[in-house]
This record gives C-alpha cells, sequence and structure tokens, in this order.
C-alpha cells in the first residue's frame, strides 16, 4: 500500500513539474510567433549573435513541439533533456545579471531561471519515473 502510494505522488508530482515546465517553454515559444523581434533583440544581446526573424520562428515552432512533448510525456529522454539544455543555456548566458541582481531594476528577475532549472534537472533525472498520459514509460 505504501510503495503504491509513493508510485501515485511521484507520478502526480512529474505531471506537476511537466505541465508548469511545459507552460514555461510553450511561453518562450509562442513569443517567438507573437513579438519575434524580442528574439533578435534577445539573441543579440545576450549571445551576440544577429537572428533573423525566419530562424526565430523556427526556434520558437521548436520550443513549442518541445512543450508538447512535456505536456503529454512522450520522447523523454530527448524532450526532457532538450528542454533542460535550452534553458540551461539560457541561464548561463544571463550570468552577469545573476551576480549583480540589483544592478537593474530588471536583473533581480532572472534568478527564477535558476530554480526553473532545478525543476528541469529534476524532471529530467526522473524520466524513467514518469509514466506520462500513456500510463507506460516512453
Amino acid at each position: 500500500m505504501k510503495d503504491e502510494l509513493t508510485i501515485q505522488t511521484v507520478s502526480r508530482a512529474l505531471l506537476v513539474l511537466r505541465i508548469t515546465l511545459g507552460v514555461f517553454l510553450l511561453q518562450w515559444g509562442v513569443e517567438k510567433f507573437v513579438v519575434p523581434q524580442n528574439t533578435t533583440a534577445i539573441w543579440g544581446y545576450f549571445y551576440g549573435l544577429n537572428v533573423s526573424e525566419p530562424l526565430g520562428y523556427l526556434f520558437g515552432a521548436v520550443e513549442i513541439a518541445i512543450a508538447i512533448c512535456l505536456f503529454i510525456g512522450r520522447f523523454k529522454t530527448i524532450a526532457y533533456g532538450a528542454a533542460l539544455g535550452l534553458h540551461a543555456v539560457s541561464v548561463i548566458v544571463s550570468w552577469r545579471l545573476l551576480l549583480d541582481p540589483w544592478g537593474n531594476s530588471t536583473n533581480h528577475l532572472f534568478i527564477a531561471g535558476v530554480p526553473v532549472l532545478g525543476a528541469f534537472i529534476a524532471l529530467f533525472l526522473l524520466r524513467h519515473w514518469d509514466h506520462g498520459l500513456a500510463g507506460k514509460g516512453v
């Protein structure tokens, strides 16, 4: 009985992680279509790269596809790993803002990316316990 409750609790916790992290990633993917100039500005500022709007749309489509995989719990190793990698890069490139949280009125908001990174790491590490919508591992 206790093992069954533990499995149910872990499954529910992973569902919460998948849905909330999926929403997080979906928002960034949709933004690339709704406000495409943000993508070029962000990539220019943080990565030092000049990204065209069509390439931004491609990144947005990939992020949306990964978010959908998170929602339904499919292709876990690839999708969860890709989501983790995408977000890890985002956190890494914002290191200056993390080290100077009060240097600008918005810098302190970037610290929210650190626990999100922790959640992505946890989801990836626990992916074999995640049974998705199908009720079995993929």
